[in-house]
């Protein structure tokens, strides 16, 4: 691949593909572009869905997660409010739009762990295409494929697309958002700029607000660049946005209306609202490392997983240093940040020798783009809580390959023209990638040992072999050039080529966070407590939400002896039997799709079922059979001492198995 790309910079002077292309010149017709570029597409989409359909039959069940996509298949109520249960009775704590085509996919190839993932590899598949694409408009066809390249073979890439969260739809919707943006800042074009608020909207139904982060980044691109008055773009910019707040807040607004009767209760919420839920449970809760409280909005007080330590309350204390600089620490760095220096040079050196331009200049619009949209995601991550959640990792993978791309044709063309004044980028970009993916790479000192001398090697051989094409003829000049550039690209994406490659080892393939290499070991094998929350629209929730083996879904003698007793005694009950948390209720509704009705939601903290509803369930007949014991929750604990009171026990059963009639409730 690094040798492909080489000989497709060099070209780009002939081609008319290289970043420098004349500005408001269209990207080239096929039948215009290289003959390389027929087969470089697809190889790295090769590369791709190898990455991300390596060993997909062993796939696992997402906790959490997959019961909602299981009772999702189960009716179309379910569906549409992403019930976490097949009786609709509490909603997963996030907005369902991630989980649709998950739930789709089950039902059309059956409810499997691989049937979970297909839509995340297709989403992958398509993010790569999307992004080749977007960048090749932007910054021409050589700067694509590196870009489509390095973001194909960064390890949160390939962790993340093989897991069945939320970031694969939300960071492909993204990335259509940038390139609809892109198109419309060319020609100043209103129908491209409204695609990308409804692009922006539906990934909000993935992410909620971290969707919104990105924002500033497609309206600064086009509010500078686009050909037209600033009263035009400033009018585009807020319909555009109007119509991204109506798409966002389409599921929000239909949760609102909908009385509380007709749909599930709203999970990570004390007051049943939807907007709790995004603003306050799955936003401001994301922050408390900075003195934000959430419980004022509606949101629970604790977002640990039922049944596990609250996580320490950091609302009071001082922001340390480590969280500003968390984005550089070996367990995120190893994940994405192996090309930080080469993007950060791209983006400086974008804008610094593009100044003077005209304002439209779209190269320069572009470096803005990314570079904004880096600088945002990196500062959110920073001050909200990521945990062990890799796969968040996606949307930062988004700029720094496209920064990346564009940057080294940037640097190849200043290095072939010569002179001092631009032509030390290209080593100074190879000398500090090399050098810090070294330093990430000792980090791991036990683990794929000979990658740093293999990077270091590299590094220096591309830097002598530039350093001599400097002398003698042209055409060995050129070739020394061409060889120099190609030990180049290659020291870069060595570290993160390897690490991406370790999904293809079992060892650590099935992280379930999205992690890679010794990461998604450590993730894998930590003891199951909820990790510090997220930031905007995902995070501390999810901890303990890690993968369940596949075989998550079976039941044992005992748990399919009590579901079979209680079904055959369901005397037209709507409900099976409840249980006192979640994570009891889990294993009957992925095995079987039973109609358990939880209590606590997600945290355990949830008021629902009030005492006072539950006993209507079982005075009106809906609910006959109480299964007490397991992780504590608020509500199992205010309700178990009235079913101990009132409801017999079920004889002859391991389980604390209760019969409660309608009469019951009457006493």
């Amino acid at each position: 691949m690094a040798s492909t790309t080489s000989t497709a910079i060099a070209s780009a002077a002939r081609t008319g593909g290289g970043l420098l292309a004349r500005t408001g010149t269209r990207p080239q017709g096929t039948q215009d572009r290289p003959g390389y570029t027929r087969f470089a597409l697809p190889v790295i989409l090769v590369v791709a869905a190898v990455l991300f359909t390596w060993d997909i039959q062993h796939s696992a069940y997402h906790a959490f997660y997959a019961e909602t996509a299981r009772s999702m298949t189960e009716s179309w109520k379910a569906f549409l409010f992403g019930a976490f249960d097949p009786g609709s009775s509490i909603t997963i704590d996030k907005l369902p739009g991630f989980l649709w085509p998950q739930a789709l996919s089950a039902r059309i190839f059956g409810f499997h762990p691989w049937a979970l993932t297909l839509p995340q590899v297709v989403e992958g598949l398509l993010s790569v295409v999307l992004l080749h694409r977007a960048v090749r408009r932007w910054a021409g066809e050589n700067a694509a494929l590196l870009a489509a390249g390095a973001f194909a073979l960064t390890p949160a890439i390939a962790g993340l697309f093989r897991t069945a969260v939320e970031d694969p739809a939300f960071t492909l919707l993204v990335i259509l958002a940038a390139d609809a943006t892109l198109r419309a800042a060319r020609e100043a074009r209103v129908r491209p700029l409204l695609a990308a608020g409804v692009w922006v909207g539906l990934s909000f139904q993935a992410k909620m607000l971290e969707a919104w982060a990105v924002l500033p980044a497609l309206g600064l691109l086009y509010l500078i660049s686009a050909p037209t008055a600033l009263r035009r773009r400033l009018a585009h910019l807020v319909v555009a946005g109007a119509m991204c707040l109506a798409v966002s807040a389409s599921w929000v607004l239909l949760v609102t209306a909908t009385p509380a009767k007709d749909r599930p209760y709203i999970d990570g919420t004390t007051n049943n609202s939807a907007v709790s839920q995004v603003v306050g449970y799955n936003f401001l809760n994301r922050f408390s490392s900075i003195h934000i409280d959430a419980r004022k909005t509606g949101s629970v007080a604790v977002s640990t997983m039922a049944g596990t330590a609250p996580a320490t309350p950091s609302g009071h204390s001082r922001p340390t240093a480590a969280l500003w600089v968390k984005m550089f620490g070996p367990s995120l760095a190893s994940q994405v940040g192996w090309l930080y220096p080469a993007a950060a040079l791209a983006a400086v050196c974008g804008l610094v020798w593009r100044r003077g331009r005209p304002r439209t200049d779209p190269l320069r619009a572009g470096f803005v783009l990314w570079g904004v949209w880096l600088a945002t995601y990196f500062l959110v991550f920073s001050a909200g809580s990521i945990g062990g959640h890799t796969y968040y990792m996606g949307v930062v993978a988004v700029p720094l390959a496209a920064l990346f791309g564009a940057g080294m044709v940037q640097f190849w063309r200043a290095w072939r023209r010569g002179g001092r004044a631009r032509a030390w980028a290209l080593p100074a970009a190879v000398a500090g990638t090399v050098a810090w993916s070294s330093f990430v790479s000792v980090q791991f000192p036990s683990f794929l040992p000979w990658l740093t001398p293999a990077a270091i090697t590299l590094g220096v051989g591309a830097l002598a072999l530039l350093a001599l094409s400097r002398k003698g003829a042209g055409g060995a000049r050129r070739r020394m050039a061409l060889l120099g550039l190609g030990a180049a690209l290659a020291a870069m994406l060595l570290p993160s080529a390897a690490w991406a490659s370790t999904v293809l080892n079992p060892t650590y393939g099935h992280s379930g966070m999205g992690s890679t290499g010794p990461v998604a070991v450590r993730r894998h094998t930590a003891p199951q407590r909820t990790a510090p929350h997220h930031p905007p629209a995902h995070g501390a929730p999810d901890a303990g939400k890690a993968a369940k083996p596949s075989d998550g879904a079976s039941l044992d003698d005992r748990q399919r002896r009590l579901l079979a007793y209680t079904r055959a005694h369901q005397d037209g009950a709507d409900y099976v039997f409840a249980t006192t948390s979640w994570r009891t209720a889990s294993a009957y509704i992925l095995a079987a799709g039973a109609k358990v009705l939880p209590m606590g939601g997600f945290t355990g903290t949830v008021p629902t079922p009030t005492e006072a509803a539950f006993r209507q369930l079982v005075a009106t007949g809906r609910l006959r059979y109480v299964l007490l014991g397991g992780p504590a929750t608020t509500q199992g604990r205010a309700i178990a001492p009235w079913v101990r009171a009132h409801c017999p026990r079920v004889p002859d059963r391991t389980a604390q198995l209760y019969r409660c009639s309608p009469s019951s409730a009457g006493r």
